[in-house]
Formats: structure tokens, sequence, C-alpha cells
């Protein structure tokens, strides 16, 4: 008798990005990056046989919180600016950063 695997959701806090190891990152594509580090997840998915549940999510917020993060960072804080460079509406914008609770102080603007 076959048995159905478990849903598990996919979360940030039960999913850790520690099982790539790239010699040189700079060398490599952000595509490449992904791709491998997916392929990891799912051959682990496929070994405990369960299935993954909202990994969509979890894969939009691990590269747009920090590439969000960082723009801002790059910007010292400033949102209109930010925005442009992400090619986003700052309106926008302010509801990702309150999504990933991101604040300004946070990231080094006084």
């Amino acid at each position: 008798m076959e048995t159905t695997p478990t849903p598990v959701p996919v979360t940030p806090e039960n999913y850790e990005a520690n099982h790539l190891f790239v010699a040189n990152l700079k060398s490599v594509s952000l595509e490449k990056l992904v791709r491998s580090k997916l392929e990891v997840l799912f051959e682990e998915q496929q070994k405990a046989a369960v299935e993954l549940d909202g990994l969509y999510d979890v894969v939009l917020e691990q590269v747009e919180k920090p590439l969000i993060e960082l723009a801002l960072r790059v910007h010292k804080g400033n949102q209109v600016k930010t925005a442009k460079m992400l090619g986003i509406n700052r309106n926008t914008l302010k509801k990702k950063m309150d999504i990933y609770k991101i604040r300004v102080r946070a990231l080094g603007r006084a």
C-alpha cells in the first residue's frame, strides 16, 4: 500500500540556505545559483517523500527582501531613488517594505 506524502509548508524558518557550495560567486549568475539551490531542495524533498507547500512565495521573499534592503542601503534609505532603481512605484516599495518588515533605520540610516 502506497502512502501519500505529507504536505510541509515551506517557510524561511524551516528552509536554510546552507547546501550550496560555489567556489567563485562573482563568476556565477544569480539564475544559476538559484537553479542549483532549487535542485538540491527538490532532491531532498524527493528523498524525504514530502510535499512542499508555498515554495513560490518563499523563493520570491528570499530574493526580493535582500534586493530591497541592499538597494535601500545604496540609496541611504531614499525610497524614491530606490524605487526608481528597482523599476517599481514608490508605493509598491513601501508596501513590500511593510510586508518584509524592512526598516530604513535598521539599514544604517540615522
